[in-house]
């Protein structure tokens, strides 16, 4: 393992998600160019402007997110 502190939890999950969720959104947008044998260069071409894009959007939403999630729902009671 990389041995991050776990205070830059918020980072790592950032990186990850949004690497992730970019990867299969270009995956996605490429999906035309499987016939030309493009695809590959397309996806990573893709790819690698919706991460940049996105890392600092999840960097920042993310706490928002949890705040409304916390905000829209409840603790249920054990049955």
């Amino acid at each position: 393992m990389l041995g991050i502190p776990r205070r830059y939890g918020h980072f790592v999950f950032a990186v990850i998600q949004s690497g992730m969720t970019s990867a299969i959104a270009a995956a996605i947008a490429s999906a035309p160019f499987l016939d030309d044998s493009t695809f590959v260069i397309h996806w990573l071409g893709s790819w690698l402007v919706a991460w940049t894009v996105m890392a600092p959007i999840v960097l920042l939403a993310a706490p928002i997110i949890r705040r409304l999630v916390l905000a829209l729902t409840i603790v249920s009671e054990p049955d």
